[in-house]
């Protein structure tokens, strides 16, 4: 479980901030504005974000409150995630990112924790 000072920080690509449009499978429509915010796996080995557990979520520019769900697995039944998206709204994080951030490629996240259910996203362009 993540503890307070636990933080990485990702670069963003093209397919975390299209992830609904910029797939390489298509199994489901494409639906525009949703994005995510990856989780290296080794990163959720080692302060041990599991699938399926839900963080409040804020962001430093205090545009972004909203609850994410770390999801994904790389292989079938690995308990670590892989993503966070939004809890019930996978648009919620594309939302942040494009609307308020204006964010692109290789521009970068921050996720800290501040308590072990609680984190805070910054962006740095």
């Amino acid at each position: 479980m993540p503890q307070a000072g636990d933080s990485y920080t990702v670069v963003l690509k093209e397919a975390h901030l299209n992830w609904g449009t910029h797939r390489y499978t298509y199994t489901r429509d494409r639906i525009y504005g949703e994005a995510y915010i990856q989780i290296p796996l080794g990163v959720a080995r080692s302060i041990g974000i599991l699938r399926g557990a839900v963080f409040n979520c804020t962001s430093t520019d205090g545009q972004f409150n909203h609850p994410l769900r770390a999801a994904g697995c790389c292989t079938a039944g690995a308990i670590h995630a892989k993503q966070f998206q939004g809890d019930g709204d996978l648009k919620v994080l594309g939302t942040w990112l494009h609307g308020y951030c204006g964010a692109n490629v290789g521009d970068r996240i921050e996720v800290t924790w501040t308590s072990p259910n609680d984190i805070v996203l910054r962006y740095i362009p």
